[in-house]
């Protein structure tokens, strides 16, 4: 089965809104909004470099596409729809707000193909909303997302955690409200500060405290587990690196390009400081895991085995196990000196 995706970028298109912490421009790094040319040009292109008999999703991210002005909709909706229609692609996908679903809406991206919606719910704290410039509450979510389920779409729910008035507990909370709605699959954005947004306005006065990476990895491995219990995909935990991005316009706050194995790799210490109980020792510490977790287990540049050495005194050996589940970790041994 094929799951590439072709991306088609619609920064700011159809917002309403100015959210603090929001650049789309340089989040997505495309400058330029997409038209019904630029899709057909960009879809051309990106099915010239896949395999024969690839059947791609198209879709459009980057903006709140169905509070778009409903004519300007159905041109970008038609030209992705044209590669529907002679069986290039297989469906469309899109993200959008919570406030800009409705049925009338649902009606004209189902005739179109889309069968994947994604929603920048964000928080689930209204406050949190408000200060943030949302401009939708929780309960818009809630409905929206009842609306997408029971149409049959696939619902993908997107957070984020470090919003200005948010707290740890704020964020844990939003997630189980939004692992409650039952999407098919959640995206965890930790908050980046981007130059030329409000928030990083808010930073350099001293008016926001900025989301660190650490702080980041702390909340999501608690995060992390609430959406595995649930059976619910972290499809992303954290921006796609960019140049931009990369080049100095993050000045701050939660980005690095391996977030996720940082959130695995600290779910993986917490996980194995549970099993030990409180055990101390001054020997080694051997335990299995599957082999692609070798590294998560150990951490980067060391951290887990460090944290164990500091917490219990025990130095850590991370062996692969074939036989393991992909998060099975197994205490093997534990050789006092």
């Amino acid at each position: 089965m094929n799951n590439s995706i072709i991306p088609v970028f619609i920064p700011h298109i159809g917002c309403p809104m100015n959210c603090v912490f929001c650049d789309q421009r340089r989040i997505s790094g495309s400058l330029l909004p997409a038209t019904a040319d630029s899709v057909r040009r960009d879809v051309s292109s990106a099915l010239e470099k896949l395999p024969a008999g690839s059947r791609p999703q198209i879709a459009f991210y980057g903006g709140s596409f169905t509070a778009i002005p409903a004519g300007e909709q159905e041109e970008l909706l038609g030209a992705a729809f044209e590669f529907i229609s002679d069986g290039r692609c297989s469906s469309l996908r899109l993200s959008t707000r919570p406030d800009a679903i409705d049925p009338e809406r649902l009606d004209r991206l189902e005739r179109y193909g889309v069968r994947v919606i994604e929603l920048g719910s964000q928080s689930m704290d209204d406050e949190v909303l408000a200060l943030t410039n949302r401009g939708h509450k929780a309960e818009d979510t809630v409905r929206a997302a009842g609306l997408i389920k029971s149409r049959g779409f696939s619902l993908i729910l997107q957070m984020m955690t470090g919003l200005p008035g948010s707290t740890p507990e704020k964020d844990i909370a939003t997630a189980r409200r939004i692992a409650g709605l039952g999407p098919d699959g959640v995206r965890i954005y930790p908050t980046v500060i981007v130059r030329g947004t409000e928030l990083y306005d808010m930073w350099r006065s001293g008016a926001y405290r900025e989301h660190t990476v650490e702080d980041a990895v702390a909340v999501c491995a608690k995060i992390v587990p609430i959406f595995a219990a649930a059976h619910i995909p972290v499809i992303r935990l954290g921006l796609n690196p960019t140049d931009d991005l990369s080049g100095g316009e993050a000045a701050a706050g939660a980005y690095h390009p391996a977030l996720g194995e940082l959130v695995l790799s600290r779910i993986y210490l917490e996980r194995l400081l549970v099993m030990l109980d409180g055990r101390r020792g001054s020997g080694l510490l051997t335990v299995a895991v599957h082999p692609s977790r070798v590294s998560v287990m150990v951490g980067q540049h060391r951290a887990n085995a460090e944290a164990i050495r500091s917490l219990t005194g025990m130095k850590l050996r991370a062996v692969p196990d074939q036989s393991a589940q992909k998060d099975e970790i197994t205490i093997v041994s534990v050789a006092n000196a």
